[in-house]
């Protein structure tokens, strides 16, 4: 069973990843005093719907060769999805999958946009 279909490369984790690099404060919380925010070593990636946190840990290992401290996982269900159109009723579904955030440890990263 493959466990790791694809690294989930979207706005948000693009962001997520990119604070963990440099976490920043924005003006108006520099001003209230708020503490430096803590940098999350946190990467995503789209698995197998069967595949549970200890099978997504070792292949995330294995593959990238660095250490995982946590996995959150989230199943998103397919949906029923309905809209009108000037054909008629269309209905449909959306496409189910999982999402696993892993947490690196310090000093370990991954790149995903070394290969191309």
């Amino acid at each position: 069973m493959n466990i790791i279909v694809k690294p989930l490369i979207s706005e948000k984790m693009t962001r997520i990843t990119e604070d963990a690099a440099s976490p920043r404060l924005t003006r108006i919380q520099r001003k209230k005093g708020k503490p430096e925010p803590v940098a999350h070593n946190r990467y995503g990636f789209v698995v197998d719907k069967r595949a549970n946190k200890i099978e997504i840990k070792k292949a995330v290992e294995e593959f990238y060769d660095v250490k995982v401290i946590d996995v959150n996982t989230m199943n998103y269900d397919g949906k029923q999805k309905s809209r009108y159109t000037k054909a008629g009723f269309i209905q449909g579904r959306t496409n189910a999958f999982k999402k696993a955030i892993v947490t690196l440890a310090e000093g370990n990263s991954i790149d995903f946009y070394a290969s191309i």
